[in-house]
């Protein structure tokens, strides 16, 4: 039996029935694998590994992002007060290049995800990945719909232009029936938040009192970035992928560069940002700013998304409606 408060740190690789498990105790040596196993995804997989858990002081547990199939596990941990990570795959594969791990089978990645858990812990202080409710689940997967829907119409419609005849009334029955299906989806995402005080409360923030948000992004940002009002500005815009990243190396000076991050939020966002560039003062203001100064559009546009996105975050922080400076009275 392992003693009472134990220092560990876990690392699981996710697939779609199964979680490869490798919890790495503190004074293990760093080629040592740690005590690795394997449970069935769901419920009663997921309460073996909270019970060969019993007694040890987890610092975190870390899994990759697989779209959907790590939620009932990082939520059950999650609920019982376990630090939970959920990491880009990317950055897992480069620190498991990193330390020498080339070979990938799932017990290695396990193994490698439980070393950066406790590289991760040691380097900074844990951070906690924001866990999405039942309900904003939900929504994402409607809004997800929604999405799949849109991209169906207009390619829909591209087929159009050069169909012959006969197929051309078959394609336009489709894309009539994918507009009627867009309009349920849209009655669909009109329930989910009026039957959730909460959706309905944020959505009214987000969107009465900053032109360029409408429902779609005010839904995106509630179903998909569950943090938004409770971490930095900096951090938030880090995690859309709106945060330009220095490439310096010596005398060189690199271009920066925005990229990565939760591509739904981001071009929701940036069609937002386009919006307000006209309708919006302040980032209208900024916008143009960003021109006269040289700045090519592309980039003063991203500009203008982080803009956007930093004042919807204190607007969430602060639960408290946007003033626009430059409709203020002298």
């Amino acid at each position: 039996m392992r003693s009472p408060q134990r220092e560990v740190h876990v690392g699981i690789d996710v697939s779609k029935r199964a979680l490869d498990v490798c919890i790495l105790h503190e004074d293990a040596h760093q080629e040592e694998g740690g005590e690795s196993f394997v449970v069935s995804n769901n419920q009663e997989g997921i309460q073996e590994i909270l019970s060969r858990l019993e007694g040890a002081s987890v610092e975190l547990a870390v899994m990759e992002a697989t779209g959907r199939y790590e939620r009932l596990a990082a939520t059950m941990l999650a609920a019982s007060s376990i630090s939970v990570a959920i990491v880009n795959p990317r950055q897992a594969r480069d620190f498991a290049k990193a330390i020498g791990r080339l070979a990938k089978t799932d017990k290695i990645d396990a193994f490698v995800l439980a070393r950066f858990a406790r590289a991760f812990a040691r380097a900074v202080e844990p951070r906690s990945s924001v866990i999405p409710e039942q309900e904003a689940v939900a929504l994402q997967g409607i809004l997800a719909r929604r999405r799949q829907h849109i991209e169906m119409l207009v390619s829909e419609n591209n087929r159009l232009k050069m169909a012959s005849k006969p197929l051309a009334k078959r394609i336009r029955a489709h894309v009539q029936w994918l507009h009627k299906e867009i309009e349920r989806i849209d009655g669909d995402l009109e329930r989910a938040i009026e039957e959730n005080a909460a959706f309905k409360e944020n959505e009214a923030l987000l969107r009465r009192s900053v032109p360029g948000v409408g429902r779609v992004l005010s839904r995106t940002l509630l179903a998909e970035l569950p943090e938004l009002g409770t971490i930095t500005h900096k951090r938030l815009c880090a995690l859309v992928g709106v945060a330009p990243f220095n490439r310096d190396s010596g005398q060189r000076s690199g271009k920066r560069e925005a990229w990565g991050g939760r591509a739904p939020v981001r071009a929701v966002l940036y069609m937002s940002a386009l919006v307000a560039t006209r309708h919006n003062p302040a980032i209208k203001e900024f916008y143009e700013r960003l021109l006269s100064a040289g700045k090519p559009k592309k980039v003063a546009l991203v500009a203008c998304m982080r803009k956007l996105l930093t004042i919807l975050n204190a607007l969430m922080r602060d639960r408290a409606n946007w003033r626009c400076p430059h409709a203020l009275t002298p």
